[in-house]
């Protein structure tokens, strides 16, 4: 891995990757999206201080567990413009976004649980299928498939007949 002196207070994109490990495009997505920050210097080339590679190690490991980008940049906004997220900030934010994880980690286990059977049906009904129509929270409104909904009558093109609903082909 490549040092970077002490003395140098400033990275270019390429420092900032080799050092990061982030591609020089995910740098570029990441300061689009308002998670790291750079200047611009008379040549118009990107400088990033210092902080950007915490930052950058901040962003990736939250990501590599599972929390949005969006949510990222919002913690990360909380933080003082140069200051770098620390081991009590990470403890923090790791707390708050526990339960989120847990959620998603328990709709995970309950789509793989249910993939075979829903693959099974091969229809997507809106009464059977666990995974587009999960505790059948549409089946009061429409019936068939939610990815083939049904067209009203008084809808359908004078040159057509009314799709029918797959409803009843599980």
């Amino acid at each position: 891995m490549p040092q970077i002196p002490q003395t140098l207070h400033e990275l270019t994109v390429g420092q900032l990757s080799a050092r990061s490990g982030a591609a020089v495009s995910a740098l570029h997505f990441y300061e689009a999206k308002g998670l790291i920050g750079s200047r611009r210097t008379s040549g118009n080339q990107r400088r990033y201080s210092r902080d950007a590679l915490r930052r950058v190690a901040f962003v990736r490991a939250a990501q590599r567990v599972g929390i949005p980008l969006a949510t990222i940049r919002e913690a990360l906004a909380e933080l003082p413009e140069e200051r770098t997220p620390n081991r009590d900030d990470w403890a923090r934010l790791s707390h708050v976004w526990r339960s989120e994880l847990d959620d998603r980690i328990k709709q995970l286990g309950r789509l793989r649980d249910h993939l075979t059977d829903c693959i099974g049906c091969g229809c997507l009904s809106l009464e059977t299928c666990v995974l587009s129509n999960p505790d059948d929270i549409n089946g009061e409104k429409i019936s068939g498939s939610r990815l083939m909904p049904e067209r009203r009558a008084d809808r359908a093109p004078a040159n057509r007949e009314p799709v029918e609903s797959a409803e009843g082909c599980c």
